[in-house]
């Protein structure tokens, strides 16, 4: 059990069906435990005295048909130590369900809007919630720019109470491929930084331009001297390929 005393966001944009996670702490690569995506099923954000199998076994759930507020239920049922745990979840249907327990550091808690929660622990003040539900409710542009802008919000009122050290971002697309590494639209982390929001956003933009420039790689053709190896595993019940190049 390590502690992720932190800020974060779990979403679904209503028009794309992109569902995403995005998330800061004075914390070492926070993203690794917190944040969890699966395109066509849901997000995770797992924190406070956070177990990081919650993000896993919440796909997981939710890949089995159980709603967000289902699978928090059932994750929350069974854990002794429900009372350190902060969870917030967020289905493809754009259903959410939040936990914070009794114990979390203050100041904590959540708030709930229309297909997203915002939720942090040992903030510097009460203001850093409102701060960061205003901004993704008013800021226009995908949905990666919109839980940006939710971070930055949240640091403008006060943040992390220790100050900054990690934030990720990630997004995945409405509906499963089978290939996990393309239904990623934003994948990023910046582990360790003075500013890692700034840098975070910083990285964003040439993400965007990636994302709006690259081809769909399957209708270029390859001939086969030129088609890469693979290699082949299961995860989540689905086949994952590894290239090498």
């Amino acid at each position: 059990m390590r502690a992720k005393h932190t800020f974060s966001i779990v979403s679904r944009d209503s028009k794309t069906g992109e569902i995403g996670v995005a998330v800061q702490s004075h914390w070492f690569s926070v993203g690794g435990d917190v944040s969890w995506a699966w395109a066509g099923f849901g997000a995770v954000a797992t924190q406070a005295f956070a177990d990081p199998s919650y993000g896993s076994r919440g796909l997981a759930l939710m890949h089995q048909g159980k709603s967000a507020p289902d699978a928090l239920k059932q994750l929350i049922n069974t854990d002794p130590q429900q009372e350190v745990r902060q969870v917030a979840i967020v289905d493809a249907k754009g259903r959410v369900a939040v936990h914070t327990g009794r114990r979390c550091v203050m100041h904590a808690g959540h708030k709930i809007g229309e297909g997203h929660s915002v939720q942090a622990n040992m903030m510097l003040n009460d203001m850093v919630l409102s701060a960061m539900a205003k901004a993704f409710e008013r800021t226009r542009g995908d949905l990666a720019n919109r839980m940006m802008a939710s971070l930055e919000a949240a640091q403008r009122a006060g943040g992390d109470i220790r100050g900054k050290q990690s934030a990720a971002i990630l997004v995945v697309r409405a509906q499963s491929s089978g290939e996990l590494w393309t239904d990623r639209v934003v994948d990023l982390r910046v582990d360790d930084h003075p500013e890692p929001i700034m840098e975070l956003r910083r990285l964003l933009i040439p993400c965007a331009m990636i994302n709006t420039n690259t081809p769909n790689m399957s209708q270029i053709p390859v001939s086969n001297s030129q088609k890469p190896r693979t290699q082949t595993h299961k995860m989540f019940g689905l086949t994952r390929t590894h290239i090498h190049v």
